[in-house]
């Protein structure tokens, strides 16, 4: 693989997604995981910097983007690097002023 992209599964693991990489690549062929809005049951599908994903877990829907490749399964706080929550800028899209 590109030195680029990463495997599914293993990015799912590296940013603690998921407690093993056979659960995330459970996650994947169970069909609960999107890439760029489209539904991938493949756990080697490679993920690149700035791809979306969405993943659909049993108590919600998580949309984050990929911001770096992993190296290691590091400590929360390195895992917590490889993606930004797009669903805390929900909000982001009405003005300040209420206007719309």
């Amino acid at each position: 693989m590109r030195e680029d992209r990463q495997r599914l599964d293993k990015w799912l693991w590296f940013a603690r997604f998921a407690k093993s990489r056979t659960l995330a690549a459970k996650l994947v062929t169970g069909g609960f995981v999107r890439i760029n809005g489209q539904r991938t049951d493949n756990a080697a599908k490679a993920v690149a910097v700035g791809d979306v994903i969405t993943l659909a877990l049993a108590w919600t829907t998580l949309v984050v983007r990929v911001e770096g490749l992993g190296e290691r399964r590091g400590p929360a706080t390195e895992a917590r690097l490889l993606y930004v929550d797009l669903n805390e800028a929900e909000g982001t899209l009405v003005s300040r002023d209420g206007s719309g």
